[in-house]
This record gives C-alpha cells, sequence and structure tokens, in this order.
C-alpha cells in the first residue's frame, strides 16, 4: 500500500500530499472553498488554486469551508467517473479528527441517525427520523482535547451526508469545538476554527488498481 504524509509540494497555495497522472490530493485549509461560490469575493477556492497547476484536474468530493484536510482531484473525466463510483459505492476509506466538549461516556461507539435538510434554516442539517436519509458515523476517543473539557476523537463517515459529522455528534451532547452553525455559543467560541479535521483517504487507484492511503495530520 502505497502511504504518502504530507506535504509532497507546496505551490500556487496548494498544499499538495500526492499528484500522478490520474489524480491529485491537496490538503485544504479551514476557511477555504471547496469550489468557487456566488460572488467575486467567493472565487478563490481549493479547486481553482488545483487547476492552475493541474488544468485538467476535476472535483472528486468536497469538504464544509470550515472543515480543513484532504481532498481528491481526477485528472480528467473518465477517471472523476471512476472515482466518483468508488465514492458513491463506498469504496474509498476515511477518517476525521475532531475536537469536541465533553468526555463521552464510551471509548468508542456508532451514531446511525437518519439527516434531512433544514430548507427553513439552509444551509443547517436536522435529524428526521421520518424523512431522513440513513446516516451513519463510527468514533471512538482518541484521547484529551487540547481545551480543558474537550475530548479528541477519530470519526468515520459510513455515509457521506452534508454536515453529517457535525449533526451526528451535537446529537449525542458532543458538539465539535469551534462549530458556529450547530454548537451552543460558548462551544462555538472555544476556539478560531472549527475542529474538524479531514486526515487519511484510502481507496484503490482508479488506473492501477494499487491500494493508496494517503494521511494528512490534523493541524489543531
Amino acid at each position: 500500500m502505497a502511504d504518502q504524509d504530507i506535504v509532497k509540494l507546496s505551490n500556487g497555495g496548494v498544499r499538495l500530499v500526492h499528484e500522478d497522472a490520474a489524480c491529485v490530493v491537496a490538503d485544504k485549509p479551514a476557511g477555504l472553498l471547496c469550489v468557487p461560490g456566488r460572488g467575486e469575493d467567493k472565487q478563490d477556492c481549493l479547486a481553482a488554486r488545483v487547476q492552475s497547476l493541474f488544468a485538467d484536474a476535476l472535483v472528486v468530493h468536497r469538504l464544509d469551508m470550515a472543515t480543513s484536510g484532504l481532498c481528491l482531484f481526477a485528472r480528467g473525466g473518465e477517471v472523476q467517473r471512476r472515482l466518483s463510483r468508488a465514492f458513491a459505492e463506498r469504496q474509498v476509506g476515511k477518517t476525521y479528527v475532531a475536537v469536541v466538549a465533553g468526555r463521552p461516556a464510551q471509548d468508542a461507539g456508532e451514531i446511525d441517525l437518519p439527516l434531512l435538510a433544514d430548507w427553513p434554516n439552509r444551509p443547517r442539517q436536522k435529524i428526521d427520523q421520518e424523512h431522513g436519509k440513513p446516516s451513519r458515523t463510527r468514533w471512538r476517543v482518541l484521547g484529551p482535547g487540547p481545551m480543558p473539557g474537550s475530548t479528541r476523537v477519530e470519526l468515520e463517515p459510513v455515509t457521506g451526508r452534508s454536515h453529517q459529522l457535525r449533526v451526528h455528534l451535537l446529537a449525542i451532547g458532543h458538539p465539535i469545538l469551534g462549530d458556529t452553525l450547530y454548537a451552543p455559543a460558548g462551544i462555538a467560541a472555544a476556539a478560531p476554527r472549527l475542529l474538524l479535521h479531514a486526515q487519511t483517504l484510502e481507496l484503490a487507484h482508479p488506473l492501477s488498481g494499487e491500494p493508496m492511503r494517503w494521511h494528512a495530520p490534523a493541524p489543531f
């Protein structure tokens, strides 16, 4: 298994973990959009920065603006289709690191709560047992967090719903520090950013089939 650690190359405002003829893996900083938003002030994004280095790079998946970590880009449409299919068929392993408020009563667990867009309060999501889409997150405690009364946890999203990790952790009483969208005010203000980071990606290389694993340690 190819295991690549950050940082292979720093260029054009992009922190690259990996690049080859088929794909590019970049470490997105918190506060940067994955793709352009509406308005001239939202055109700087990870996709634009990566495409300034690799003109054929296409987005495969996204992270929230507030989340940092690994993002995968395909070199060309055919590879994008293969990688998108791998994500859709849950053939991609992902782990995140977060710092949450409080200490879970157990050392590990699984959250299985369906999620639905909260349309009157977009972009928020909510738990909806009747109409929500199946959503599952595995978690385990890594140790104490950097702030008093906080805990560092590893998260594995089995499904990939929007804001899944943030809503699931809030639902079990342990919101992520710095989460200005979901956490209570005191917890939202406890960190200068959302303490959520996409740390590892694992998948079969779209051309060779070789098992690949990329890692970017959390900056908090």
